[in-house]
């Protein structure tokens, strides 16, 4: 029920970037946390609400390109975190003491 809620509160209340509401603001006029807040806003995109944000906040799609620069960041932002799930996967075999390296070279300097 909340989720529809927020989706007809967004629509109404907060259509267009030029409307952009800080999650503190959501927050307070639902009275949840932020986890919440964005598990609700993460919940109404996945069902196609059109929910986006900005540095200035979220909210709802006035126009398609407001929805494709929020698929831009969003696409970025797994970019950058898939970037540093590479590093810290590497960063692994610190943490692995018996783990044996070869040599790149095919072995032949053992």
């Amino acid at each position: 029920m909340l989720k529809s809620e927020l989706a007809g509160y967004m629509e109404i209340f907060h259509c267009g970037e030029q409307y952009a509401a800080v999650s503190r603001e959501l927050e307070m006029a639902f009275g949840i946390k932020g986890a919440e807040l964005r598990a609700l806003i993460n919940a109404l995109r996945r069902d196609g609400v059109p929910i986006c944000s900005n540095e200035k906040g979220y909210f709802y799609a006035e126009t398609d390109a407001e929805l494709l620069r929020t698929i831009r960041h969003m696409s970025s932002r797994i970019a950058g975190i898939s970037g540093a799930i590479r590093g810290l996967k590497k960063a692994r075999t610190r943490f692995d003491p018996g783990q044996t390296s070869l040599p790149m070279g095919g072995g032949d300097d053992l």
